[in-house]
């Protein structure tokens, strides 16, 4: 049976994970692959360090370097995190004609677009299952599976921290800070959690799959990012009372022939654009919070498990479900993609299905200010005769339509709050009108706005 060395470049809590896998399960691997997956090395920072999985001395080295020149090693794992030396890293070892097994979405986000093309040129494979929904194989199933489909949808809920702090919110009537706390506490949220809860997370994993998805690299400059920090205990409850569940979102929306905000033409088609794509069409690449309806099955995606809705033109909807991280989830991407990476080592394949080869116009981002949608806002304001009728003032000045108004009862003091449902609006419309009203003097705090999705 032909055997297939592994050279493993970190080994902390995903790359124990592999190890562990890999002696579970290895014998099933090779008898469905007829090809034996070897670990050969293991680069580790602290050699001695005590691990959850024994690592025998022999394979054991602290230069990645070794790891990548030794002629023995037929494949690079590398799961070390940090775009710095693991861009160094995965380079070296493209240069080197060795195919490169990652999970690091943050390296890819930043830096996919040059990893990919160095795969090209020194005809070495890049697999990154690992990198976007832990053990939900949402990579395969875009580049592969639904690869007769022009993809129109995706809506992810794919950071299990943020999904984890937002259903102990609606099932316990909890504040943010001390849901946060608590996730911290059991090891769901760093000590620094700006990264999960400010959505850079989901970020780094919704650029990749649009990328998938729409065949350019999404530059992620080019997303619009808003994180959980303001979703109070109010909003929960009254999204609640309406009918909705609060949900971070990713959001990958493909419009074609669209007619923008701000009546701007059409962006003009590249040469690379293929022949029967003549449609004007741009795509739009979000992260934020969103009010999602109760009947929707992601509404009941909870704790931190991740969910991927994908929406097809001949496939229909389709749902993938699933444990969004930890050792296990993620070391099952990994083995995924050892599975591939020794299938096409053994058949030489350099490059099965291209990554990204651009199909769409020009591979333009909808700025976020162009990008219809329909809002909850709540305002605080002063309890008298013709609040309401100044807020929506504004509001008909800007074209922007009201579905519905709560005010609710038993609320007592100087403020109380006011629920605004919005019918669809383009976002830099809904933007300056807030702003405005937030400058009302029957307004006393910042307005909340939260998007609304219907899945339409």
């Amino acid at each position: 049976m032909q055997q297939v060395n592994v050279g493993m470049i970190g080994c902390g809590t995903v790359g124990g994970g592999v190890l562990q896998a890999l002696q579970r399960n290895s014998p099933l691997m090779a008898s469905r692959l007829g090809v034996k997956l070897s670990v050969a090395k293991v680069a580790v920072r602290h050699p001695r360090k005590v691990r959850a999985v024994a690592i025998p001395p022999s394979l054991i080295t602290t230069d990645w370097e070794n790891v990548v020149a030794d002629p023995r090693i037929n494949l690079v794992v590398e799961l070390i995190g940090g775009t710095t030396m693991a861009r160094k890293i995965i380079l070296h070892a493209l240069s080197a004609g060795k195919p490169v097994i990652t999970a690091n979405k943050a390296l890819l986000s930043a830096h996919g677009e040059e990893l990919f093309a160095a795969a090209q040129e020194y005809g070495a494979n890049l697999y990154y299952e690992a990198s976007v929904g832990g053990g939900i194989p949402i990579i395969k199933v875009l580049r592969e599976a639904l690869i007769g489909n022009r993809i129109t949808r995706i809506y992810g809920i794919v950071n299990g921290t943020c999904n984890y702090i937002l259903t102990r919110m609606k099932l316990e009537s909890a504040d943010f800070a001390d849901v946060l706390a608590e996730a911290q506490r059991l090891g769901y949220a760093e000590a620094e959690p700006s990264l999960d809860i400010d959505g850079y997370d989901a970020l780094h994993k919704v650029g990749i799959l649009a990328s998938l998805a729409h065949g350019f690299w999404v530059n992620p400059k080019h997303i619009y990012v808003e994180g959980i920090r303001s979703i109070s205990r109010l909003d929960i409850q009254f999204a609640g009372q309406l009918g909705y569940t609060i949900k971070l979102l990713g959001v990958v929306k493909r419009f074609d022939d669209l007619r923008f905000a701000n009546d701007a033409p059409p962006r003009r088609k590249s040469r690379n654009s293929q022949i029967e794509n003549r449609r004007s069409a741009r795509v739009q690449v979000s992260v934020y919070p969103a009010l999602i309806p109760n009947s929707h099955v992601l509404a009941s995606v909870n704790h931190v498990f991740n969910a991927i809705y994908v929406r097809g033109d001949v496939v229909g909807d389709t749902l993938y479900y699933g444990r969004g991280a930890g050792p296990d989830a993620t070391a099952s991407a990994v083995l995924s993609d050892l599975a591939d990476a020794a299938l096409d080592l053994k058949c030489g394949s350099k490059s099965r299905i291209p990554p990204f080869v651009p199909h769409e116009c020009d591979g333009a981002v909808l700025n976020m200010g162009e990008v219809l949608s329909r809002y909850y806002v709540r305002l605080s304001v002063v309890d008298k005769p013709g609040t309401l009728a100044r807020i929506a003032a504004i509001l008909g000045r800007e074209k922007i339509g009201i579905s519905s108004v709560i005010q609710p009862e038993g609320h007592e003091g100087e403020s109380v709050p006011l629920i605004l449902m919005i019918h669809d609006a383009p976002n830099a419309a809904m933007t300056q009108a807030l702003e405005k009203i937030g400058r009302l003097a029957v307004v006393k705090a910042t307005p909340r706005i939260i998007r609304v999705e219907s899945f339409e």
